[in-house]
């Protein structure tokens, strides 16, 4: 989820003014970024359960505690809701889920030391406040009316809505966790292929990571129920956008699905206007029922664009939403895989061509499936762990030829070794930790919240 909405900005007079704003993205390939968001669920040690936002080992306790190390205070009405520091964030997500915004850094080097200088910073407030921090893509016992709601007033009105549209919407806000990478394209054209790609393979990612097999204390029928979720949020804003890979897909025409996308909200003297379900393009003309009269700007165009949920998000770069979050030292593991394929041209062309003749069904087929199955997915006169077998050869030479070394002079190969692991095997981390349920666990979830904490 995205921050503090701001108000104001340049008033919108044309779509030609939203186009722009989105090609002003475009950056030379020297300038290209790796921007990591990883989220994780914070419980209380002594009981394994919520964590309230009040309190003293409350959630607002732990975001005050992280302000020793320079962080500064973000507040929405009179309550702590986010943690900012130079071009990185700490943020909350509707049920306490902690999110690092990473800066957006030159190589996965870079990344990876922001990751555990987080957790080096988290680690001595946890203990204090006696709070742990758990890695998966959906909580593995607790109800949806056991979470607790943040204080973020924009959460209200999607709590008020998200019941209309799907099934599942309160559970995505209160109950899944993720780790994403936001990766930057050179020009309208770059942008377009690995928006392609991005959507076609994000079913490899989706089994690579998948890690939320249970739900309420039960295995689920999914090895990754977090992606399930979304399969039952709300079909205006999620999935696999098959528009993209029609002929002519552009930055207008991504711009046509937003504007035909269903607002929440407009942000306007502090307050947030409930207008879910009406049309920016009402907006555009001054006849929102919510707000007659009124008419947008470009702080508005901006929110927007935060409540689209698809697999692949475009705003000024392109963002990867479909793996669960895990364990720690797999969040650097996601942003190898799509900084591999995208930022080495011989790799992004080649996974070009391996999507190329795929079809919408075999797209939402993988799509369906993957959550299910992970690598044992149908694709097909094989399984979707050959394909991704293939995916990751393709991205581990990328990151072979950026060339990318640290101060020892290792190359970013290694942050990807894992993914290798698992794809070899056949075995995602969902299916080790069902193994373990039905084994030394004795049928029983608690044990996670002591080996897979931070």
């Amino acid at each position: 989820m995205s921050g503090p909405s701001l108000s104001g900005g340049e008033p919108i007079t044309g779509k030609r003014q939203l186009v722009e704003y989105i090609a002003a993205g475009e950056k030379p390939r020297e300038r290209w970024r790796i921007g990591t968001e990883h989220e994780k669920f914070v419980f209380r040690r002594k009981d394994l359960r919520p964590v309230a936002y009040d309190g003293p080992d409350g959630i607002r306790a732990l975001l005050e505690g992280l302000t020793r190390f320079g962080w500064s205070p973000v507040y929405d009405a009179d309550n702590l809701i986010a943690l900012s520091g130079g071009e990185a964030s700490v943020s909350l997500e509707p049920g306490g889920q902690f999110e690092l915004s990473g800066a957006p850094l030159d190589n996965l080097h870079q990344t990876c030391a922001e990751v555990q200088q987080h957790l080096k910073q988290l680690r001595p407030v946890c203990s204090e406040l006696g709070l742990g921090l758990l890695g998966l893509g959906f909580l593995p016992d607790w109800r949806r009316e056991d979470v607790p709601f943040m204080p973020k007033r924009r959460y209200a009105v999607m709590r008020n809505y998200m019941p209309k549209k799907g099934k599942l919407g309160l559970d995505m806000m209160l109950r899944t966790c993720t780790v994403q990478v936001n990766l930057d394209f050179g020009d309208e054209a770059d942008m377009v292929k690995k928006f392609r790609v991005g959507l076609a393979l994000q079913p490899v990612a989706v089994a690579l990571f998948a890690i939320s097999p249970f739900v309420e204390g039960k295995p689920s029928g999914y090895l990754s129920y977090r992606s399930h979720v979304w399969t039952d949020v709300d079909p205006d804003r999620c999935g696999m956008l098959p528009f993209v890979f029609e002929r002519g897909f552009g930055y207008e025409r991504y711009v046509d699905y937003m504007l035909d996308m269903p607002m929440y909200f407009v942000y306007r003297d502090g307050n947030y206007i409930d207008v879910a379900g009406q049309s920016f393009r009402d907006f555009m003309v001054g006849r929102l029922p919510g707000l007659p009269g009124a008419t947008p700007t470009m702080s508005d165009w901006v929110d927007h664009l935060s409540t689209a949920f698809p697999e692949v998000r475009l705003k000024r770069f392109l963002e990867m939403r479909g793996a669960d979050a895990g364990p720690w030292e797999q969040i650097c593991a996601l942003p190898a895989l799509w900084t591999g394929l995208y930022y080495d041209q011989e790799a992004l062309d080649a996974a070009v061509a391996l999507i190329a003749d795929w079809t919408d069904e075999e797209r939402e087929g993988l799509r369906r499936d993957a959550p299910r199955m992970g690598l044992a997915a149908p694709f097909r006169r094989s399984t979707l762990r050959e394909l991704a077998i293939e995916v990751l050869a393709l991205a581990q030479a990328g990151l072979q030829r950026r060339a990318r070394l640290d101060g020892t002079g290792q190359d970013e190969t290694h942050f990807i070794a894992s993914l290798i692991e698992i794809a070899r095997s056949g075995r995602t981390p969902a299916e080790r930790l069902l193994e373990r349920y039905n084994g030394e666990w004795d049928r029983r979830v608690a044990p996670i919240y002591r080996e897979m904490a931070y």
